[in-house]
């Protein structure tokens, strides 16, 4: 099987939109499902809410591959997995290191879903010499002096980044150096990579923060009849202002733009 150092995935070359290879792995996982339950074919509208996106937006995506279904009959679901998996490079054998084996990155190593889309987790690094030697997923965790030879050892072109934030872009310079050219990082923080280096970031806190802020929303959305027809008759019946309300609310707070917003930026 070849490895992910020599084989490169080809959606650059047919200039496949960055919007359309994001959401491949979505049709691929819908597809997965259907394969399992033996399901032959599938209409454009059923795969297309089954990802999550409109049928016409679907059948543009897939135009990029250079598929399109049977009218009357749909897509052949197993065909369509063996496309997608090869479009993304999933056909290929991808040795990953990852590296920072705290609680998310001994997670991460446990994760089953990497061997079964073509990742193979092919080492486990840690700065701690400690934790040097140790198990974790079946593979012993090395140390960071080793991860120039690990990388070239195993051929390894995708790295992922576990570590705490203040050591994230040492780390990410090491990988790029040793010949690293796509990195995963779920480091909190921003990284600096050279031309030719892909960076995908996973911030669970942004993705919470977020959440977050549209349970707020939905929760105002909720109280705002009431309080509002409340605060109508306080004033009609006190004198007060409707531009004394909002400072009340905010309790007086000021920032530079105005009023403290309920959700400050991280």
């Amino acid at each position: 099987m070849a490895t992910g150092r020599t084989h490169r995935p080809a959606t650059r070359s047919r200039g496949i939109p960055e919007a359309t290879v994001a959401r491949l792995p979505l049709y691929l996982r819908a597809l997965t499902a259907l394969s399992e339950r033996s399901v032959p074919t599938v209409s454009s509208e059923e795969l297309a809410t089954a990802a999550g996106v409109n049928s016409a937006k679907l059948r543009k995506d897939f135009s990029y591959l250079g598929s399109y279904g049977t009218r009357g009959v749909g897509y052949d679901v197993e065909y369509l997995v063996y496309q997608i998996s090869r479009e993304l490079g999933l056909t290929q054998d991808w040795p990953v290191v990852i590296v920072g084996i705290g609680n998310l990155g001994a997670a991460l190593a446990n994760y089953g879903g990497f061997a079964s889309r073509g990742f193979r987790v092919a080492a486990l690094i840690d700065a701690d010499p400690a934790m040097a030697g140790k198990p974790v997923a079946g593979l012993p965790v090395r140390h960071t002096d080793e991860l120039e030879s690990i990388i070239s050892d195993n051929g390894v072109s995708i790295g992922v980044i576990a570590t705490p934030a203040g050591a994230a872009q040492q780390v990410c310079d090491r990988l790029v150096a040793a010949g690293v050219t796509s990195i995963l990082n779920f480091a909190p923080t921003v990284l600096v990579v050279p031309d030719g280096v892909d960076v995908r970031k996973v911030d669970l806190s942004i993705e919470l923060q977020i959440l977050a802020f549209h349970e707020q929303r939905k929760a105002g959305e909720e109280t705002v009849p009431g309080t509002a027809a409340a605060a109508a008759g306080a004033a009609a019946g006190s004198g007060a202002t409707a531009s004394a309300r909002p400072r009340a609310a905010t309790g007086g707070r000021k920032g530079p733009d105005g009023d403290v917003p309920a959700v400050m930026p991280a």
